[in-house]
């Protein structure tokens, strides 16, 4: 098993960063001792001040501190009342991330089921919302604890390919819609159910 991300890594450009977490494991240890883990399949990148929808009324100044936090540290950003598990990228300070979308189950299956009873496993974690139920995501317990804590850490994956990654639109925003700064695993059948703000090369 290699050994997790190390904070620094994430002193960098979260839209490089988002497409490389493709296929990364996260791994969350309960306090019984069992392993949960996922592979990320999908990833959405946000990076401030060069992000329209930072400027957009999407971040107020409260969200903006805590993305600001220092690189490699998992932070949560509430919308609709779920909170949505990202890692700061950059230098402390700017408010920038990478989301967390959807992840493909792996291992602990039915521990998850016990956080997010669904009757398809297809639907447990196939959303960023989803995938803190499912894992038993805490954001008083996790908020600023580095990516390769004890209880949740993230693992480095094989690469994918070009050929295996897609490239679209961010979901859910208008202000910076035409950015291509969404990434998935090709044909994943775990996906979120995320339309994108728009279609690439559209004048909309």
């Amino acid at each position: 098993m290699p050994a997790p991300y190390t904070p620094a890594h994430f002193d960098a450009n979260p839209v490089e960063l988002a497409r490389e977490l493709l296929g990364a494991t996260l791994r969350r240890t309960l306090p019984d001792g069992r392993v949960l883990t996922g592979r990320v399949v999908e990833a959405e990148a946000y990076d401030c001040p060069r992000d329209p929808s930072c400027t957009a009324g999407r971040f107020h100044h409260i969200k903006t501190l805590e993305l600001a936090a220092p690189p490699g540290q998992f932070v949560f950003w509430v919308a609709y009342g779920h909170p949505l598990l990202q890692i700061a990228c950059r230098a402390e300070g700017v408010a920038a991330s990478v989301l967390i979308r959807a992840l493909e189950p792996l291992e602990g299956v039915d521990a998850m089921l016990e956080h997010r009873p669904v009757v398809s496993e297809r639907n447990l974690l196939s959303g960023p919302a989803k995938l803190v139920q499912a894992l038993a995501l805490s954001p008083e317990q996790f908020r600023g604890q580095p990516v390769n804590g004890a209880a949740l850490c993230l693992l480095p994956g094989p690469a994918l390919s070009d050929r295996q990654v897609s490239v679209t639109a961010r979901v859910g925003i208008a202000a910076g819609r035409n950015l291509p700064w969404r990434f998935f695993e090709t044909g994943s059948r775990w996906l979120s159910s995320g339309v994108p703000s728009m279609e690439l090369g559209s004048s909309a």
